[in-house]
């Protein structure tokens, strides 16, 4: 079954740093060395899933700078499923893309039909047990199941019963609750179905912009034998090694730092001038919506453009105006 795939991919350099789609060029810092001089281990980079952004264009720049493990955004399980429409506009693949699929789903079957669906053209998949928002908890999905652990593992369980590929990850992302003993009841019913991994945001649905609990997400991680990533909080690259010493977790999977900086993960302060030329470029081979690919743009220029040009630059409707832009203002080669 076709499910939007599209075989030609961008060609630009790339080598094996960690993963398939790694330029080593793009990457400032080493992360071997900058963790030996912490004296910890090395993390997994882990772009998270971000509605209407994770799509193939920012999977593979993000990619090209230092992420590891990269989600799509969230798709409705049952929709993909029902809707051959829906399969080929929320889920695009090429030679080079590998993601974790999330789903928002509440049904065991629905899961693991979705899952097999994604199998050829994926790393993994993921359930959507995190999000907050409250369209998305009203209907059954989100954050809403934290509160029937038992139908997360079942899930789990019958999406790992229809791929019996060990190397293939069936993960949750989930948000702490309090007390935690919730959390890792939880978390070890998830291992004994079969998760492989899980990434665990530091607050609780109820608190969007409180302090991260790093103690909470180091103690999930000692609780439990599966890998976890640690979520929330983390804008540059020293503060994603901070987070993975402090809690000793696997990997670091950053959401918002990475709409405003998609080399974060190389080390980059601020959104360098190659980024987004490799944005740019992978745009007009992957068409993403005008709408889309002209937000991150913003979100990425906004430490580098002075306010008269941030305001001119968010007023721009074309792709050959931003090019334009981009040349003429901040000196892109595209």
């Amino acid at each position: 079954m076709t499910i939007g795939c599209n075989d030609e991919i961008v060609m630009l350099p790339s080598s094996s740093f960690f993963g398939p789609d790694r330029d080593i060029a793009r990457c400032i810092l080493d992360r071997r060395e900058e963790c030996i001089s912490r004296d910890m281990p090395v993390p997994l980079f882990v772009a998270a899933p971000m509605v209407r952004y994770s799509k193939l264009p920012f999977r593979r720049l993000v990619g090209m700078y230092g992420a590891d493990v990269i989600y799509t955004p969230m798709i409705y399980a049952s929709n993909f499923c029902a809707s051959e429409k829906c399969r080929r506009s929320e889920f695009t693949t090429d030679s080079v893309d590998s993601p974790v699929v999330q789903f928002a789903v509440n049904e065991p079957k629905v899961f693991a039909d979705a899952t097999e669906l994604v199998y050829p053209w994926s790393s993994g998949v993921d359930i959507n047990c995190g999000c907050p928002k409250r369209d998305v908890t009203s209907a059954g999905f989100g954050s809403h199941l934290l509160d029937n652990p038992d139908l997360i593992a079942d899930m789990v369980a019958q999406a790992r019963s229809r791929i019996s590929d060990p190397t293939y990850s069936i993960s949750v992302k989930i948000r702490i609750q309090y007390p935690l003993e919730k959390t890792i009841d939880l978390c070890r019913k998830m291992e004994k179905a079969g998760v492989t991994r899980l990434a665990v945001h530091g607050r609780t649905r109820y608190m969007p912009n409180d302090p991260v609990d790093k103690e909470a997400i180091a103690l999930v991680k000692s609780s439990v034998g599966v890998s976890i990533f640690a979520n929330g909080g983390v804008t540059t690259f020293a503060e994603a090694l901070e987070m993975a010493k402090e809690t000793k977790v696997d990997g670091i999977m950053v959401a918002n730092g990475l709409l405003s900086n998609p080399a974060m993960f190389g080390g980059h302060d601020v959104t360098p001038l190659q980024c987004i030329t490799d944005f740019v470029n992978l745009e007009a081979s992957k068409s993403l919506h005008f709408d889309i690919f002209h937000q991150q743009l913003i979100f990425m220029l906004r430490p580098i453009l002075s306010a008269p040009q941030r305001r001119f630059f968010n007023e721009l409707t074309s792709v050959a105006a931003v090019k334009d832009f981009l040349v003429d203002e901040i000196g892109c080669i595209l």
